[in-house]
């Protein structure tokens, strides 16, 4: 099975919680290559506390102090993040452990730097990754989201669908229809995410995770 890669339309659009929920639905690995900033804790462990047993928390491979940028925090310390090196580990991983679905945490999106001359989206392409794409409703989510999607035509890369958080009301429809590109899924808003809410949304989308992927 390809690996499914989550990345969204921009920062702060809720890739960690989709993240979670895909892969308890899933009851998959949950990976997150990169992770940049980590004051308050680290994405990998935000899943791990949403998420039941059965999924597993793969280790980052690079794990950077200063919240930004990958190819800046990577910078401020004295070090540059390799793809070839992800693509390693990924692969010991597939080889090392029981087969199940594998879950992999984007940093932002697709245009985010990871060293001076690759971006996220690179790393999609050297893992031969399955995409789903979150889009959040705000102030020019839309232009967003078609961006995004035009990017993954660009560089063909396969896009299995959206997740959509907050409400969207007919912009969903519209994106799916200016896109090509189909819905997976809306995640409901929350005014408080925990484990019981990501394991509630995982057993809504699973079905439909399963017949997009």
């Amino acid at each position: 099975m390809q690996p499914i890669f989550i990345t969204g339309i921009g920062t702060d659009v809720g890739k960690t919680v989709a993240s979670a929920i895909v892969a308890e639905a899933l009851q998959a690995y949950y990976w997150k290559p990169i992770q940049a900033g980590f004051d308050k804790g680290t994405d990998a462990l935000t899943v791990k506390d949403y998420c039941s047993d059965a999924v597993t928390i793969v280790p980052e491979v690079y794990k950077l102090v200063m919240p930004a940028s990958p190819h800046i925090a990577a910078r401020a310390e004295n070090t540059t993040i390799d793809i070839e090196k992800i693509v390693a580990a990924y692969q010991m991983h597939i080889s090392n452990l029981p087969p199940k679905p594998f879950v992999i945490e984007g940093a932002g999106g697709l245009l985010v730097p990871i060293n001076e001359h690759a971006f996220v989206l690179d790393i999609i392409k050297a893992l031969q990754a399955k995409v789903i794409l979150v889009s959040r409703n705000y102030l020019g989510s839309i232009n967003h989201s078609l961006l995004t999607v035009a990017v993954c035509k660009q560089h063909q890369i396969e896009v299995a669908g959206w997740l959509f958080n907050d409400q969207y009301l007919n912009y969903e429809d519209e994106i799916v229809q200016w896109t090509g590109i189909p819905k997976i899924g809306s995640i409901a808003t929350a005014s408080v995410v925990d484990a019981t809410f990501v394991q509630a949304q995982a057993k809504q989308l699973a079905t439909s995770l399963q017949t997009h992927l």
